[in-house]
C-alpha cells in the first residue's frame, strides 16, 4: 500500500472507529474496576487496524511478513495516531515501550530470542517494558545506571530496584528488557549491559505504581525490586558491555515517534479550540472573533508547522545518513515539539472554559501526556545539552579554518 493511501486508509480508521471507541474505552475500563484491564473494545480496534494493513508500521527495516516504511514515510501515519494516544498507537501495534523494544529487538537478539520475544510481540500477543530509569541515580546519564548484573555460571544475577517502567503493570507484559551493570572496569560507554527477562522470574516485585500529576495512566509506570533475580546466561542481548550503545540505538526511533505523535496531538487540540469558539458567545460576540483567540490560534498554526518540519527534517536525516548522525536533529525536535505540543493544548483548554479540564473533552488528558514526554526519553535538559555540544563543536572547527563563517571574520576584527 503507497502511503497517500496510507494515510487516508488511517484517517478512515480514525473516523469511523478510533474517536467512536474513546467513550466505549473510558466506560469498559471503568465497568472492568482495574486501571491497567484491556477493555474489550482494544482487541476489536486491533483486528480492524490488522485487517486495514495498519499494523507494525513503526519498524523501518525488514522482519519476516514486514515491508518496512521510511521515517518519513512513518511520519504522518503516526501523527494521525497521536491525535487519539491512548487508543490509536496500541491498535495499531505502534505504541511505547513495545515499538522501541522490537526494533532492539530486531537490531540485536539471536535467532531463539527473536522467536520468544520478538515473534509475539509483532503479532501483538504480549506486551514488554524497558527497564533503565533508577530513583537512586541521575538517570538521565545512562551511563550513571547502578543496578548490577553478575555473572555466576550459566546465569545472569540481577540486583537493584529501578522505577518509570513503562506499561510493566499491565497484565500482558511478560518481558522486562533489563539495562544493567556488568563491566565494572569498563569505559563509560562499555560498562553496561541488557537481559531479557521475563517478568515472572522469582525475586522480581512490583513494588508500586507512580502517578502521573496524580492520575493512574492506563499503560502504568511501575518501581519493580530485583532480589537475587537468577535469568540463564543465554538471556543476555547482544554483547557484554553493548548496553549504552543499545540504549542510544533504541531512543533515537522512541524520540522521533514521540514527536510525530505529538503533533497529532497539537492539531487536535487546535481543531477542538476552533470547534469551540465559533459555537459560544461571550459579550455579545462569538469568541472565535474575539481577537485574543485569533492569535492562540494563530500561533499555533505557526508553531505547529514548524515542529512538523524540523520533525520532517530530522527524519530525512535518519532515512538518509542515519540516526547516529541526525543525533543533534533528533535532540532539537525532542526539546521543541513537546513544549509546542504543551502550548497549544492549554490554549485549546483556555479557550474551552472550564470544560476543558472535564473528560466531556480529551484535552487535559493531552496536555498531561505532552508535558510527559518532556522528561521521557531524556529531560529537555539533556537534549539541549547535546545540540550545543554539536553547535560549539561545529562552529568550532569553522573557526579554526575548516569553513570560513561570520564568527571566523568576527574573530578576525577582533584580534586586528
Amino acid at each position: 500500500m503507497q502511503v497517500p493511501q496510507l494515510t487516508e486508509t488511517m484517517t478512515d480508521f480514525m473516523i469511523s472507529s478510533v474517536y467512536p471507541a474513546e467513550a466505549v474505552y473510558a466506560r469498559q475500563l471503568e465497568e472492568l474496576g482495574d486501571p491497567h484491564a484491556q477493555p474489550p473494545v482494544m482487541e476489536e480496534l486491533k483486528a480492524e487496524a490488522r485487517r486495514r494493513g495498519l499494523w507494525n508500521l513503526f519498524l523501518p527495516h525488514a522482519e519476516p511478513g514486514h515491508t518496512p516504511l521510511s521515517n518519513v514515510e512513518y511520519a504522518p501515519i503516526a501523527e494521525i495516531a497521536g491525535r487519539s494516544l491512548h487508543l490509536a498507537p496500541e491498535a495499531m501495534n505502534c505504541s511505547a515501550p513495545d515499538t522501541g523494544n522490537m526494533e532492539l529487538l530486531s537490531l540485536f537478539a539471536s535467532p531463539e530470542q527473536k522467536e520468544r520475544w520478538l515473534a509475539p510481540l509483532l503479532d501483538g500477543k504480549i506486551r514488554s517494558s524497558y527497564v533503565m530509569t533508577e530513583p537512586e541515580v541521575a538517570s538521565a546519564d545512562a551511563s550513571n545506571i547502578s543496578f548490577t548484573i553478575e555473572r555466576d555460571g550459566d546465569e545472569l544475577v540481577l540486583n537493584g530496584k529501578k522505577w518509570w517502567i513503562s506499561g510493566a503493570g499491565r497484565p500482558e507484559c511478560t518481558l522486562l528488557i533489563v539495562l544493567g551493570l556488568s563491566e565494572p572496569e569498563g569505559s563509560r560507554h562499555a560498562r553496561h549491559s541488557v537481559v531479557l527477562v521475563p517478568k515472572d522470574t522469582p525475586g522480581i516485585t512490583l513494588e508500586r505504581e507512580l502517578t502521573v500529576m496524580g492520575y493512574h495512566p492506563h499503560d502504568s509506570h511501575m518501581e519493580i525490586n530485583f532480589d537475587n533475580v537468577r535469568v540463564p546466561a543465554s538471556s543476555l542481548l547482544g554483547r557484554p558491555g553493548q548496553g549504552f550503545a543499545m540504549a542510544q540505538a533504541r531512543l533515537g526511533p522512541g524520540r522521533i515517534h514521540h514527536c510525530m505523535r505529538l503533533i497529532g496531538m497539537a492539531e487536535r487540540a487546535l481543531e477542538i479550540m476552533v470547534h469551540r469558539t465559533s459555537s459560544r458567545v461571550a459579550f455579545g460576540v462569538p469568541l472565535v472573533d474575539q481577537g485574543v483567540i485569533r492569535e492562540w490560534i494563530a500561533d499555533s498554526r505557526v508553531e505547529i508547522d514548524q515542529a512538523r518540519h524540523y520533525t520532517m527534517h530530522a527524519a530525512h536525516l535518519m532515512d538518509t545518513v542515519g540516526n547516529k548522525a541526525a543525533a543533534s536533529e533528533i535532540s532539537g525536535i525532542k526539546v521543541v515539539v513537546p513544549s509546542m505540543a504543551t502550548r497549544v493544548i492549554d490554549r485549546a483548554i483556555q479557550a474551552c472554559g472550564a470544560a476543558g479540564l472535564s473528560q466531556d473533552f480529551p484535552l487535559a488528558r493531552l496536555w498531561v501526556e505532552a508535558r510527559t514526554v518532556r522528561f521521557a526519553d531524556g529531560p529537555d535538559e539533556v537534549h539541549r545539552r547535546a545540540v550545543a555540544r554539536t553547535e560549539i563543536k561545529r562552529l568550532q572547527s569553522a573557526l579554526d579554518g575548516e569553513r570560513p563563517t561570520l564568527a571566523h571574520h568576527l574573530r578576525q576584527e577582533q584580534n586586528s
